[in-house]
């Protein structure tokens, strides 16, 4: 039983053995360190994630899709648009009553300007009988502008004008996130038969990658003595966290059954997954380039941490209910 829990969990069990890990002997993966972070997880590790994902990428499936633009406007508004302008008002709120460090404050405005993640929405929406179609669609698509939108949503909002050079950092997005997708996807035809037999394996090496940059960069962190990171913050985080993703899913849910919106039950189970996860395999090696060199890049990094778990957590509670929700005659709030 314990066995199959955390084979089930194993991402969020690798998190907590790589974070162990960067505590107990951060030199290993610091900046500097034996496995020189500058290169193998700035250039190599980040360029293979984003490769893995042009690889994934099913555009031959989203053709049944494009047409849904009313579904496909609202989502990526909503998490584009309308979740950064919210997380900035309570910013403010946290700001004025420093209820967490300015790091703290500006991984949550970064968490709010990230795209919907290519994997656990879909798998989700599925699961609660929702969109699958529009699900990958929307996910792909939010992908795709995320490599453009969200870089100049998080330097707008948190004002790096002055310190992030503008072309150094597109060339670098270009060569490590750009490309590498590109080029998986002219792969993809080539040898898609394998490419989807061998999927389980490219997802699970991808996410060890993942650990990977998550590793290092906390290995910088634990090097770094100056950080210090109250166990009350991180409750704080936590608590915030599920509040706002709450939140957003009422929000959601309410706005895609008005009389101007009035999406089908399965148009809104994808709204409402598509609408409000935020992607950690973008986030992470983004944040990466964006805050290279910043000594609280890994504190910036957890209230993301947080929000992807909890969003897989609330939405895996939230989805039987939402499958007997869709089949019922109920229009009332599931949960």
């Amino acid at each position: 039983m314990i066995l199959n829990l955390l084979a089930k969990h194993w991402f969020i069990v690798g998190l907590c053995m790589v974070i162990l890990l960067a505590k107990l002997e951060p030199s290993i993966g610091r900046k500097g360190g034996v496995i020189k972070p500058e290169f193998t997880v700035k250039y190599l590790a980040v360029s293979f994630i984003f490769l893995n994902s042009g690889l994934s990428l099913k555009t031959e499936e989203l053709k049944n899709a494009v047409t849904q633009v009313h579904l496909h406007t609202f989502v990526q508004m909503f998490t584009l648009i309308f979740i950064p302008f919210l997380m900035q008002f309570f910013a403010i709120v946290m700001t004025n009553h420093t209820l967490f460090s300015e790091a703290l404050v500006r991984g949550f405005i970064i968490v709010s300007c990230m795209p919907p993640p290519v994997s656990s929405a879909v798998i989700l929406t599925k699961t609660a009988s929702g969109n699958e179609p529009g699900a990958i669609f929307n996910s792909a698509l939010g992908s795709f502008l995320g490599i453009f939108v969200s870089p100049m949503l998080i330097l707008i909002n948190l004002g790096l004008s002055g310190d992030v050079p503008f072309v150094k950092v597109f060339i670098q997005l270009f060569a490590t996130v750009l490309l590498p997708i590109v080029i998986g996807q002219l792969i993809r035809p080539l040898a898609v038969s394998w490419i989807e037999s061998k999927k389980p394996v490219f997802g699970k090496i991808a996410t060890c990658t993942l650990l990977l940059i998550i590793y290092s960069a906390f290995c910088d962190t634990f090097s770094n003595k100056d950080i210090k990171i109250p166990q009350t913050d991180l409750i704080g985080v936590l608590v915030f966290t599920v509040f706002f993703q709450l939140l957003i899913l009422y929000i959601v849910f309410t706005v895609t059954q008005s009389s101007w919106c009035m999406f089908k039950k399965a148009d809104v189970i994808c709204a409402m997954y598509c609408s409000t996860h935020k992607s950690l395999t973008l986030g992470i090696p983004m944040l990466k380039i964006l805050y290279s060199g910043d000594p609280s890049f890994s504190v910036i990094t957890i209230p993301l941490l947080m929000y992807h778990p909890t969003q897989i957590v609330l939405g895996s509670l939230l989805a039987p209910r939402l499958k007997q929700w869709s089949l019922s005659n109920d229009p009332g709030l599931p949960f």
